[in-house]
């Protein structure tokens, strides 16, 4: 088995946090998560995509801490690939809604 853990700086106040495990090349298990510095050196999750629960998932925040869930209906590897594209995207846009105190 092969484990991959990084943290990327995306810009002022957010990072990347990934992770993923494989077995003989399938994901067997994943994370990847926007976070941003809400005040000096509090860092809190904004989005997150994880199989938690035994399923692909995606998990938004707000501001206050309150959370939706939703699943994703694909594998494993499909939901890594397209949780690491949708953060590097679009996370401008979900620190702006954070910080506004709404869901991303």
């Amino acid at each position: 088995m092969a484990e991959k853990e990084y943290l990327i700086r995306l810009g002022d106040r957010a990072r990347k946090r990934h992770y993923h495990k494989t077995d003989k090349g399938q994901v067997i298990s994943f994370m990847v998560q926007l976070e941003v510095e809400a005040e000096a050196g509090v860092w809190k999750p904004v989005i997150r995509y994880d199989c938690a629960h035994d399923f692909a998932h995606r998990d938004r925040y707000n501001a206050k801490g309150d959370r939706d869930k939703d699943e994703m209906a694909l594998s494993y590897s499909e939901s890594l690939e397209f949780a690491d594209k949708d953060i590097n995207d679009n996370w401008d846009v979900y620190r702006e809604r954070f910080l506004r105190g709404e869901f991303p």
